[in-house]
């Protein structure tokens, strides 16, 4: 066993360790600790969960890799998960905790009807599917790297371990396990970034001093073959970079496994200061994460540029075992490099080694590449098992004890959540072994199906009283049809031929299309039909004003 493989157990096996103690002494034996952890957890920690639930292996693994290949063009993902983060704290988060209930499709069903809560629950599960098979993937790369199994056998190793303690704690466990799960990744993320920093720069902080490195970083891009770092609009479209962003930035906003954490706090109050300390938690990674992926292509260019095959560094045949690293087979010397199989470079990464492997090609110690797989592995597990209790509950409590067994006792809508998440955990496994795209390239599906779908129905559904029924399920059907269609087209999935994209939008940014035919049908229709009951316009009311207010009107 290498250094590595025996520093990368240590970090990997410690921290497994921990949380399935978290989860053991958080166990529950009732609906409401299993779904919203009881309504009891402190502001300050469940802004961690919320960190950790939210930063999943797209931000951890595979965001600052693309950053590194899209060059400022990767701007869209910190500005559409961030934004959109901002804009769900402060436009749908504390009204949602006001409505009280355990899950979107239950607003949604309260809100409209039962016919809606259905669309909506079968949503939420498409949506929750798309993004844990992002995650499985994450850790899937950080075993067949560090531990030596194959991608398929990281993927399996990481579900049972998600499946354990998800299972067992629930809601309640889920949350304590993300709050120890964000203080192992953050570590991992900053360490390695600050003596990388200081290394290169001889200023240990990432976030001032990466800029010295640029115009020498946009010398080397462009002479191996790929875009300036610093380069706008080269590796995407114009429209297109604004249509991921909004899809991304409204998507958070309608996130189901996001929603639901601001359910666990004790109060309204509770919920608005959590998304304070979240956003503060989330910072710390957002804005190291274009500093990690100019350093990381600076060093790895540096390390290759014209270097014999038989010459190059270590760290190219640690990860060509895992398939992730290829060189063209007539190569003898490395001057072009790509992260596209089809551009015929020298040399070919994949964009979701960079973070994992910037430890690496930076030479740092052992111990410090350990914890980064640790890290990685903690923000695909945390974010896999708050969507895994999303597809859970939808399941069993929106669907099993709705339409099958209204009158399940709470220990059968338990049992029925455990096997619904076991189900879940399997149909995961294979998204993870076999995914249509990069890691944080798969997230962003997700994140646009839950664009068209969740936020203009939730934000209608609050602010405009007018909204029915009818309005609400033809909009989220449409939407959902329109931007899924669009994605298996674009990408040539389930047997589809693959096209070209429409008016240079890609199936990252088609959730921004999407939302807006959601919202244009949802309008439309609810103008044809009856407007709602009293009752429903009673209760819109009661979350939108205080108490007071709510009660004088």
């Amino acid at each position: 066993m290498s250094s590595i493989q025996l520093w990368t157990s240590i970090a990997v096996g410690g921290s497994f360790l921990v949380y399935v103690i978290i989860a053991w002494r958080s166990r529950v034996k009732e609906t409401s600790g299993f779904y919203v952890a009881d309504r009891g957890i402190p502001t300050v920690a469940n802004g961690a969960a919320v960190a950790a639930d939210w930063m999943s292996a797209a931000s951890f693994i595979s965001m600052a890799g693309l950053i590194a290949f899209l060059g400022s063009d990767g701007s869209i993902y910190l500005m559409g998960w961030t934004g959109g983060y901002v804009l769900l704290a402060l436009l749908l988060a504390p009204y949602l905790r006001k409505w009280g209930k355990y899950t979107v499709p239950e607003f949604v069903g309260d809100r409209y009807s039962e016919g809606v809560r259905i669309v909506a629950a079968v949503a939420a599960i498409i949506v929750s599917f798309t993004y844990v098979a992002g995650q499985m993937r994450g850790g899937g790369i950080v075993f067949s790297r560090f531990l030596e199994l194959s991608v398929s056998g990281g993927v399996w190793v990481a579900a049972g371990v998600i499946f354990l303690y998800a299972v067992l704690g629930g809601m309640k466990g889920i949350t304590w396990t993300q709050v120890a799960q964000y203080t192992v990744l953050i570590i991992a993320y900053l360490i390695p970034a600050f003596a990388v920093a200081q290394k290169l720069t001889g200023i240990p902080i990432p976030q001032i001093s990466f800029g010295q490195i640029l115009a020498e970083l946009d010398a080397l891009s462009v002479e191996m073959g790929l875009k300036a770092y610093t380069e706008a609009f080269a590796s995407r479209p114009q429209i297109d970079v604004f249509l991921v962003t909004m899809s991304l930035m409204i998507g958070t906003a309608g996130l189901p496994h996001v929603i639901i954490r601001f359910y666990t706090t004790k109060s309204v109050r509770g919920a608005r200061y959590s998304a304070f300390w979240a956003l503060l938690f989330i910072a710390l990674l957002y804005t190291t994460a274009p500093a990690v992926g100019a350093f990381t292509k600076f060093n790895m260019l540096s390390e290759v540029q014209g270097k014999a095959v038989d010459a190059l560094p270590s760290w190219v045949a640690n990860w060509q075992a895992t398939q992730l690293v290829s060189i063209r087979p007539d190569a003898t010397v490395i001057n072009t490099v790509s992260n596209n199989p089809a551009s015929g470079a020298d040399l070919i990464l994949n964009n979701d080694i960079l973070v994992l492997a910037s430890p690496e090609i930076a030479g740092l110690p052992a111990p410090i590449v350990g914890l980064v797989a640790a890290g990685g592995l903690a923000a695909a597990m945390s974010t896999a098992a708050g969507l895994l209790l999303v597809i859970s509950s939808s399941f069993s409590h929106d669907l099993f004890f709705r339409l099958v067994k209204r009158d399940a006792s709470d220990r059968q809508r338990l049992l029925a959540g455990r096997v619904a998440m076991a189900i879940a955990v399997l149909i995961s496994v294979y998204a993870g072994i076999n995914p249509p795209a990069y890691v944080a390239q798969v997230v962003a599906f997700a994140f646009g199906l839950a664009a068209s779908t969740f936020f203009p129905i939730i934000v209608l559904g609050i602010f405009w009283k007018r909204t029915t029924a009818a309005g609400a399920a033809a909009g989220m059907i449409t939407g959902l049809v329109f931007t899924l269609f669009y994605m298996i087209w674009t990408l040539g999935l389930f047997g589809v031929a693959r096209h070209d994209h429409i008016f240079d939008i890609s199936p990252e940014g088609i959730g921004t299309i999407g939302a807006i035919v959601n919202f244009i049908v949802t309008i439309v229709v609810s103008k044809l039909t009856r407007p709602p009951a009293d009752r429903i316009v009673e209760m819109v009311e009661s979350i939108r004003y205080p108490a007071e207010r709510a009660a004088a009107k």
